[in-house]
């Protein structure tokens, strides 16, 4: 009852009351006192004992405060957090990573006690047990170009177009094949992987030794590079992606211009392509590996104009420069490396000692501090500086690009597979999956028959006969 609720009530009872003998207790003040002394009783009976009051939480509620206060968690959040890390102990093992997928569980008790967890940890443990090593010398690389979107610009009939049919590939070839591969059971592996520098007791420095890699039987290994990930100038209106950037989401995709002029962000080239498979499929990645970008800087990396030349013409250079260093810090953490395509794209094994040397020494200053180095050498036009007999200390060439950092070597070569593991180098061969190739295996020698059906991949929007531009 509220004070002027009283108020009025007394007032209205007052004649009546004068009417009565003065001695007459006041019954309604007695009630009205002993009804505030019960309310106050029941205040701190309840702050004692947990009992609902208004506006107290509930006893449930309470719980859950407490928990938090001694830092265990509600039954449900325990059991959605174990959940969680099932989830992702089945990616790690899904990609062949058992042991990672085990620690995982077991570095939680709720995940690690559950019958689920206890399941996934058996199934893990049977699942490694059927792993096989696999043999580096029987790894093929296969390698694209920038992807052919939009095949009416491309292949318009302008000076250029011979070049894209020769050396590019399309999206739709480029889908065809990574699905192609993935039903016959390849699976994308890292140069890292097939070896990689470890301490030399005797030398006291670094030798190459030979990684280990598991898969299930039936399973191959493949690696997969991608050449001139700058997004030329000259291909500005061809039908090409524009550049690659991180979007909204955190995840890295290209900007393309559409035929308005406005951009679109979407899957537009081989990075966010295969990340988008690779999501469908983590089967098809070995612990999370995706493929090499190399990059070359004339023109700037990733579709920035970066490069020294740009100073003074590029008003954002120094906000591009650190878009390009969070793309390729983005990209590691993705799965991808990134490698050298020299800085001019140029042919290392006929250019001058001079025209080598600044080459090189331009790449290390413009490049690498913004893509955060690399010790991987991708050869532009697959021009190695070296025939097929390993590098030994006489080939100044080689020796000058190790002093850089370089370890991993990769020139193009027809054969099936050519992996030449050095003392202190890794080699490979690279095969090219561009139109002049699969035009090749259509009409003349077929040589990529283990990874696909030519006639189901072959794109019908390419001319034809497909020309020897010589491009690289």
């Amino acid at each position: 009852m509220s004070n002027y609720y009283y108020y009025r009530s007394s007032q209205r009872g007052l004649g009546r009351i004068r009417r009565r003998r003065r001695r007459e207790p006041r019954f309604p003040f007695l009630i009205l006192l002993l009804l505030l002394i019960l309310i106050a009783a029941i205040l701190v009976l309840g702050k004692n004992t947990g009992l609902f009051v208004p506006g107290r939480a509930t006893a449930s509620d309470a719980s859950e405060s407490s928990a938090e206060e001694t830092g265990s968690l509600p039954e449900e959040t325990t059991r959605s957090a174990a959940e969680e890390i099932l989830r992702r102990a089945d990616r790690l093992a899904a990609q062949y990573d058992y042991d990672a997928a085990s620690a995982l569980i077991e570095s939680d008790a709720s995940a690690a006690s559950s019958d689920a967890g206890k399941a996934a940890l058996a199934r893990y443990a049977e699942a490694k047990e059927g792993l096989v090593p696999q043999k580096i010398s029987d790894i093929p690389h296969v390698f694209f170009h920038t992807l052919i979107i939009d095949t009416s610009k491309a292949f318009d009939g302008d000076s250029r177009a011979d070049g894209y049919n020769d050396v590019m590939t399309t999206k739709s070839e480029f889908l065809k094949i990574m699905e192609s591969m993935y039903e016959r059971g390849f699976v994308l592996v890292s140069l890292h992987d097939i070896a990689h520098e470890v301490d030399d007791t005797e030398s006291g420095g670094k030798k190459m030794a030979s990684g280990e890699i598991l898969l299930p039987e039936g399973k191959k290994p493949f690696v997969l590079s991608q050449d001139d990930v700058c997004y030329y100038e000259y291909m500005e209106g061809d039908g090409f992606a524009k550049d690659l950037i991180i979007d909204t989401d955190g995840r890295i995709r290209n900007e393309m211009v559409m035929d308005d002029g406005t951009v679109s962000v979407g899957s537009y080239d081989v990075v966010p392509l295969l990340d988008d498979f690779v999501e469908e499929h983590p089967d098809f990645s070995y612990r999370g590996t995706k493929g090499c970008l190399a990059v070359t800087g004339y023109n700037g990396v990733f579709g920035y104009r970066t490069d020294t030349d740009y100073e003074g013409k590029n008003p954002n250079i120094e906000q591009d420069r650190e878009t390009v260093r969070k793309l390729a810090e983005a990209l590691r953490e993705d799965g991808w490396e990134i490698a050298s395509h020299s800085w001019g794209h140029r042919d290392y094994a006929t250019i001058s000692d001079e025209e080598f040397e600044a080459d090189t020494q331009k790449w290390q200053d413009r490049v690498a501090p913004l893509i955060g180095g690399s010790d991987i050498m991708i050869y532009p036009f697959g021009a190695d500086v070296g025939d097929w007999h390993p590098y030994t200390s006489d080939n100044a060439r080689f020796e000058r690009l190790y002093s850089e950092g370089f370890r991993y070597f990769c020139n193009v070569d027809s054969t099936q597979n050519f992996v030449q593991l050095g003392e202190d180098y890794l080699r490979q061969g690279r095969r090219n999956l561009d139109g002049y190739r699969m035009w090749q295996d259509k009409t003349v020698k077929n040589r990529t028959s283990e990874f696909f059906d030519v006639d189901e991949v072959f794109d019908p929007a390419r001319p034809t006969p497909v020309p020897d531009y010589k491009g690289g």
